[in-house]
């Protein structure tokens, strides 16, 4: 699995994104969108939205998400 992570290093979403995904023992490359506009830009064309954290695995995008949400895409990703 490609798991690619949106965030801004401020938003605690995205800390809590990461917290869910390390308590899995999940790996996955965190893209800064504050930090790196390219990521940024990426972010804005895959979730059709600014806002942060964005998940991408294998092309499943999931946006503007908090721990249930993640949980249920998670699980819905299992049963592809």
């Amino acid at each position: 699995m490609n798991i690619r992570l949106f965030i801004k290093p401020y938003c605690g979403w995205c800390h809590k994104a990461i917290a869910w995904l390390d308590a899995r023992g999940v790996k996955y490359e965190t893209l800064d969108v504050i930090a790196d506009r390219e990521a940024y830009d990426e972010m804005v064309e895959l979730s059709g939205q600014n806002l942060a954290p964005v998940i991408d695995v294998d092309g499943e995008v999931l946006a503007d998400f908090g721990p249930e949400e993640l949980a249920k895409f998670w699980e819905k990703l299992k049963h592809k």
